[in-house]
């Protein structure tokens, strides 16, 4: 068995490719249902955000495995393989591990230290043991992550004053135009993109924020947490009109399709200059609106300049949390390989258990049925005792041992003594 992870991300590919591989999450169970049926994958997790889509899996044969994952994202995506191949990339066991724990500290995000993304390797997690994508494996490896993600945070200054990429955003916006405070601003999308966007607008000093949603209870949910400001609340159908009466508008929505496009911004009277921030991906708005002289548009990939300078001052602190993931990357690696000692201590257990019942049924009926009737639990705890007594310090000790020849010697040296038939090996 081996861990492979298959993917890309904001470092691999444009906005216009991952747009066509986001896995929105109403459609992971199908994915991880699909992906289940090749031949060479036993697990699989799906990572799908605005900035990367990455599949882990545990595979049979990890070239095998990993054309299989290849071809589910050609064919989710509608891309050639060829052209796929070039944005991709294969991380494979170890490398595969320390990605997943870098990305949920934040150290591969466009953001460097963003807390978004842990929350999204939790939801990852979530669905993953749901929809029975996930065994032993995978499971593990994952909680580990969401182990080393928390540390990271806790235990070094890499998420202080982090900005996301709402609050990369809106940074961008304010380099663009001399008052931000005077503007009327939009927000299309109710989600947790769209309070981040709220929040950091706030703090700039904008007042004037228009909140359209598709559902009016979300939008309200948004406005409760913000009594200071003055939200307005406007449903879906009054997208437009919103649009045509402000200065700014962001989109953060879970559409499949652009909700803004060349056609629906042209038919509007609009006699200013409007700036379109589109932080979704898929992306939300069409990239012909740039044929109109009154728009300025921007997507999540515009905003690397802007990040640039977190990652300078950053570094340093990336530092410390990459000491904290080896830490992490080793105890996972010790508990793989404890693995290898399963069958042989499972086999071992089961021989000892045997002669165990044997004689103590022996016992027993030599104790009479009377006297075996009224003590027969004490000496069947009694037993039991004695022998995992025995057995706790030599499996504790094989679970342990770095050193994996030494480890390999002992289980040999076990089966040799206890002439142990072990059929099946996990690594």
């Amino acid at each position: 068995m081996n861990i492979v992870v298959v993917g890309l991300s904001h470092k691999t590919a444009a906005v216009e490719v991952r747009e066509k591989l986001s896995i929105p999450e109403a459609k992971i169970e199908d994915s991880i249902r699909h992906l289940l049926t090749y031949p060479h994958i036993e697990e699989v997790a799906i990572i799908s955000t605005c900035n990367r889509l990455e599949i882990y899996a545990v595979v049979k044969e990890t070239e095998q495995g990993v054309k299989e994952i290849t071809q589910f994202l050609a064919e989710i995506g509608n891309l050639a393989l060829l052209e796929l191949r070039r944005h991709l990339f294969i991380l494979l066991h170890q490398d595969a591990i320390r990605h997943l724990m870098r990305v949920a500290a934040g150290l591969e995000s466009l953001v460097l230290g963003e807390g978004q993304i842990l929350a999204q390797v939790k939801t990852t997690h979530k669905l993953g043991m749901k929809y029975n994508g996930m065994s032993r494996l995978l499971d593990r490896l994952f909680k580990q992550a969401i182990s080393a993600g928390k540390r990271v945070r806790t235990e070094t200054n890499i998420g202080t004053g982090a900005v996301s990429i709402s609050s990369a955003a809106v940074e961008l916006v304010d380099t663009k135009i001399e008052d931000l405070s005077s503007q009327k601003v939009t927000i299309i999308g109710a989600g947790k993109m769209s309070r981040l966007l709220v929040q950091h607008l706030l703090a700039k000093g904008v007042e004037d924020i228009i909140i359209v949603n598709r559902s009016h209870n979300r939008s309200q949910e948004l406005a409760k947490q913000f009594p200071q400001a003055n939200l307005k609340l406007n449903l879906l159908e009054d997208m437009m009109t919103m649009v045509a009466q402000s200065d700014i508008v962001f989109t953060s929505t879970g559409a499949t399709q652009p909700i803004l496009d060349k056609n629906n911004l042209s038919s509007l009277s609009i006699n200013h200059s409007l700036m379109l921030v589109d932080i979704s991906v898929p992306r939300n708005v069409a990239s012909d609106v740039t044929e109109l002289e009154f728009i300025k548009s921007y997507n999540v990939d515009d905003l690397k300049a802007v990040v640039a300078q977190n990652h300078a001052s950053r570094r340093e602190m990336a530092r410390e949390a990459e000491n904290l993931l080896e830490e992490e990357i080793e105890a996972f690696e010790l508990w793989w390989q404890s693995l290898e000692t399963v069958p042989t201590i499972s086999c071992l257990r089961s021989k000892i258990e045997q002669i165990r019942e044997q004689e103590l049924e022996k016992a027993l009926s030599r104790l009479g049925s009377e006297f075996a009737e009224k003590h027969q639990e004490v000496i069947e705890a009694l037993t039991r005792g004695i022998v995992n007594k025995i057995l706790h310090d030599p499996m504790v000790q094989l679970r342990t041992q770095k050193d994996i020849e030494a480890r390999r010697k002992a289980l040999h040296t076990l089966q040799t003594l206890f002439d142990l038939e072990v059929s099946e090996q996990l690594i």
